[in-house]
């Protein structure tokens, strides 16, 4: 009986010495780090980003990309991207990573058929072309009034 007992208290401190208080957290930061959020905020917004090279709409809804090389040199994708630069300087070009291979993909085409044409113009120079359909950035519009 008084095993029970013993027992009995002794769970009853092992209980309360684990239990949980209430306390306070005090957090210790750097006043600039609030500057430098905001900086960056600022940065991000005036400057043209890989992402967004020219035009300050960001991403306009979802449209077709042309896929002109992937694999999984990062030098190689880079190489692919100034050739296609020097063909067709006039179309955006995108490299993206995603685990293990690099990814060209090129132009912002709205429609399908136009992001055919561009395959069909492409097919002597780049042998593996695909259709993607993905966000694109808004793609620049020509002035009517001009």
């Amino acid at each position: 009986m008084m095993k029970i007992y013993l027992s009995i208290i002794f769970l009853l401190c092992i209980q309360s010495s684990f239990a949980q208080t209430k306390g306070e957290v005090t957090v210790v930061k750097d006043p600039l780090i609030d500057s430098l959020i905001a900086k960056r905020i600022e940065l991000n917004r005036a400057k043209p980003t890989t992402t967004n090279p020219t035009s300050k709409a960001i991403v306009s809804d979802m449209g077709y990309r042309v896929q002109v090389f992937y694999g999984s040199d990062r030098r190689e994708a880079f190489n692919e991207q100034s050739k296609f630069k020097a063909l067709f300087p006039q179309h955006r070009t995108y490299i993206t990573y995603k685990e293990p291979n690099y990814y060209l993909r090129v132009g912002d085409f709205r429609t399908r058929m136009d992001a055919q044409r561009l395959l069909n113009e492409l097919r002597p120079n780049f042998p593996t072309l695909f259709i993607f359909r993905e966000k694109i950035n808004a793609p620049e519009l020509d002035d009517v009034n001009k």
